[in-house]
């Protein structure tokens, strides 16, 4: 009996593994789903017309990235299925050898019981006893035969609810089965579409590759003279500020405590630009030396603070805001705001808004945050401090 109940419970919990895995598996393709559609708007945003750009190419990138990242999801999904499909069918064939084991037993029970000769005349039985004694333990003996007859009708019952639940699972499992591999069809042949998009607009890039690589290096130029300023004025924060409050300790610690945890900039967007060096997408001899991230978001959207601290610079780029945000030695830096929120000395929280992210009409209307983050006078990964 012990040896039943182990499997039956060991059972159970793999089964529940895999229901969980499976849920888990639709959960993260639903959020895979609300990406490609902010992409998807992203691309609408976009000057309408068949013109190849830098821009449409990364939202093109981040589409098929998204993608790939969907059909691998729905991978695991199918087998996570076919795993519970096999052990719920092997528990149905356990479940129907009880259940004949039960009814076999049941049937033996009937046929060699001494009650079964008595079964039509059961006040006889009890009549034709010698004495008084002998009919108690009768009595005795036709109840406790009664109960024990309907502990094994019980037992039969309750394995046939077993089996139909299981049957139940087993055939909403195949019905999962089979809209997942619809899904995986279908996002295939999305994939395969994006694809052929995405190498034309790469051949159309390649042949203006010259103009593009000096509007590149022009770009270059102007992000090293905003991290300059930006670190010119960190250093005379620094220098001005030579001990840290009780209060600011405390801000610093919360903050690095929640290193790989804080909330994004942007409420909705991806990573269009990494930190450090890496090789550009179109240009093959260009390499890319970011001092932050870039965050690619949809227009009007807004950028807020990772974390509560105090407003300790705003600045001024040509037609653009840089706003920096101390959190005790630790800075946030937020760039390309078309409007602030915020002012020097302002005491921000977590998530506030500080200002709006920029949206630029000459660059195929791509609305772009450029986020950093130091420890004094240290630059850090950004993308190592944000939740992922």
């Amino acid at each position: 009996m012990r040896t039943y109940l182990y499997i039956f419970l060991l059972w159970v919990a793999v089964l529940s593994t895999a229901a969980q895995n499976v849920n888990d598996l639709q959960l993260q393709q639903q959020q895979i789903e609300a990406e490609l559609k902010q992409t998807q708007k992203m691309l609408k945003e976009t000057k309408q017309n068949e013109k190849a750009t830098e821009n449409k190419l990364g939202l093109i990138n981040q589409d098929i990235r998204n993608r790939k990242r969907l059909i691998n999801s729905i991978n695991n999904e199918i087998s996570a299925l076919d795993r519970d499909i096999v052990q719920l069918g092997e528990r149905r064939g356990q479940l129907q050898t009880e259940l004949e084991r039960l009814k076999a037993d049941y049937a033996r029970l009937i046929r060699e019981s001494h009650y079964a000769d008595i079964k039509q005349t059961p006040l006889m039985f009890l009549l034709s006893s010698s004495n008084f004694r002998q009919l108690t333990r009768r009595i005795r003996y036709m109840y406790e035969f009664q109960q024990y007859r309907k502990q094994q009708v019980a037992q039969i019952e309750r394995k046939q609810a077993d089996i139909d639940t299981n049957t139940q699972q087993l055939n909403a499992r195949r019905q999962d089965r089979n809209k997942a591999l619809k899904t995986q069809e279908r996002e295939k042949e999305n994939l395969a579409r994006t694809e052929r998009k995405q190498q034309k607009m790469l051949q159309d890039l390649k042949a203006k590759e010259k103009n593009l690589a000096a509007k590149q290096k022009k770009q270059q130029k102007k992000m090293d003279e905003l991290n300059r300023k930006i670190e010119e004025a960190i250093k005379k924060q620094a220098k001005t500020k030579t001990s840290l409050t009780k209060e600011q300790k405390l801000v610093a610690g919360g903050f690095e405590a929640n290193k790989g945890k804080l909330p994004w900039p942007v409420e909705k967007g991806f990573i269009s630009g990494h930190f450090g060096k890496h090789q550009h997408e179109v240009h093959e001899h260009v390499t890319i030396n970011n001092k932050g991230i870039f965050l690619q978001t949809t227009a009007g959207s807004d950028a807020r603070s990772v974390y509560e601290g105090e407003v300790s610079a705003c600045m001024v780029r040509g037609t653009t805001y840089a706003v920096i945000i101390m959190h005790g030695n630790y800075r946030s830096v937020y760039c390309n705001l078309s409007k602030l929120y915020v002012k020097e000395g302002d005491k921000v929280k977590t998530k506030q808004a500080i200002g709006r992210i920029y949206t630029d009409g000459d660059n195929d209307n791509k609305t772009e945050l450029y986020f950093q983050i130091y420890k004094d006078l240290t630059l850090l990964n950004p993308s190592l401090w944000l939740a992922q």
